[in-house]
């Protein structure tokens, strides 16, 4: 049975709750596409191949000071793809360095074939990250 872009959606959530800080890259094709058009000034915006993407990620993602507490979805938007969706969701966490809370949306367009993410795309509100770290 295929996996749906909305459960793959649902799996990573879980992941990201999981506070886990390694990434495996279980659910990512060997040619993924990632990209961050939005990315904070100075952080590269494409990535190609799982194996790119997780030597940056990873030790960026061990050094985050932050617990990720919840993972909402907001909206989900079908496309004329089926293995396309638009997600609109908003991540919580906690700084463990000032136990501040705080909150930055999100829209990610994920496109899952053979049950494999193959493109996240990801819009980030990174004035509300900066914040957040501040």
């Amino acid at each position: 049975m295929q996996t749906t872009p909305r459960e793959m959606f649902q799996r990573i959530q879980q992941r990201l709750l999981s506070q886990s800080t390694a990434l495996t890259g279980d659910d990512l094709a060997d040619d993924v596409i990632v990209e961050t058009p939005f990315a904070a000034p100075g952080r590269p915006t494409r990535f190609e191949g799982k194996r790119q993407f997780l030597e940056f990620a990873n030790p960026g993602r061990a050094a985050f000071p932050v617990r990720f507490d919840g993972c909402r979805a907001i909206a989900i938007h079908d496309t004329k793809d089926p293995d396309t969706i638009i997600v609109e969701y908003e991540l919580t966490g906690t700084s463990t360095e000032t136990n501040r809370q705080s909150a930055a949306a999100f829209i990610v367009v994920l496109t899952v074939r053979d049950g494999k993410v193959v493109l996240w795309r990801e819009y980030q509100n990174t004035l509300a990250i900066m914040q957040a770290l501040a």
